[in-house]
């Protein structure tokens, strides 16, 4: 877990705050000046005090009996987020999904920048990919080194994985995202962290086998837009003053 003023921020806040990045960032979008804590805790797929517990970490942004400002509150998350530095970014492995997630759009949204391609397929070595040359794997300690590589994205097969993740780390990348279904061995301070499509199938899965235990659950976000909401029909914009969304 991170630590902000000598304490510890737990790991599910800090996986909560794109949700609520992505969030606001719509609200902003369409002029919705404040937000109560029990709004954002809705479309967000959480509870309340959830929500206020989560943001007390980080300082006090709301205001009673009117609620949270939401550009303000935006632009705090977004810098506890990181997204106001830029962060080099590799990407190894450029399979399918390695093609996919170098065309993507989210990097540059989120203060990424992708600054380096590597495969160990002379085929795919020297190819374009969004303007970005893909380079033999040979090179990519070196230019994480050279770049300061900040994450590193490994999409390559399980075998392959912790080879990888060594190069990785000899050149100073501190955080790593997984993509291979594979458990690797790191530095203690490298934080790495694992996306298992098997593993969310089954979890899916298990809800659908025993659909008795859906009901209890918080409603998960959808994609791009948290449990699918029309926030211009369901989050009325309002001026902030005079509003009834209390943040206690």
């Amino acid at each position: 877990m991170p630590e902000r003023f000598g304490r510890r921020i737990p790991e599910p806040t800090v996986v909560r705050l794109p949700v609520y990045q992505r969030v606001l960032l719509e609200l902003s979008s369409i002029g919705v000046a404040t937000i109560s804590s029990a709004e954002l805790a809705d479309a967000a797929g959480v509870n309340a005090a959830k929500v206020r517990k989560d943001l007390s970490h980080f300082g006090t942004y709301g205001t009673p009996g009117t609620g949270y400002d939401v550009d303000y509150l935006l632009g705090q998350i977004q810098r506890e987020l990181g997204a106001d530095q830029e962060r080099p970014v590799v990407i190894v492995g450029l399979g399918h999904l390695g093609h996919a997630l170098a065309r993507s759009q989210g990097f540059a949204g989120g203060g990424f920048r992708l600054v380096g391609l590597f495969d160990n397929d002379e085929a795919t070595v020297g190819e374009l990919i969004g303007g970005t040359k893909v380079r033999h794997i040979s090179e990519l300690a070196g230019l994480c080194q050279a770049e300061k590589v900040a994450i590193g994205i490994i999409t390559v097969p399980a075998v392959a994985a912790q080879e990888v993740a060594d190069q990785l780390v000899a050149g100073g990348v501190s955080a790593i995202l997984n993509f291979a279904p594979a458990v690797l061995s790191v530095p203690p301070a490298v934080q790495v962290r694992h996306v298992d499509f098997s593993a969310e199938l089954q979890v899916l899965a298990f809800y659908q086998a025993h659909p008795e235990t859906v009901a209890t659950r918080a409603p998960a976000p959808a994609a791009g837009r948290p449990n699918g909401r029309q926030y211009g029909e369901s989050l009325p914009a309002r001026s902030g003053a005079g509003s009834n969304g209390a943040v206690s």
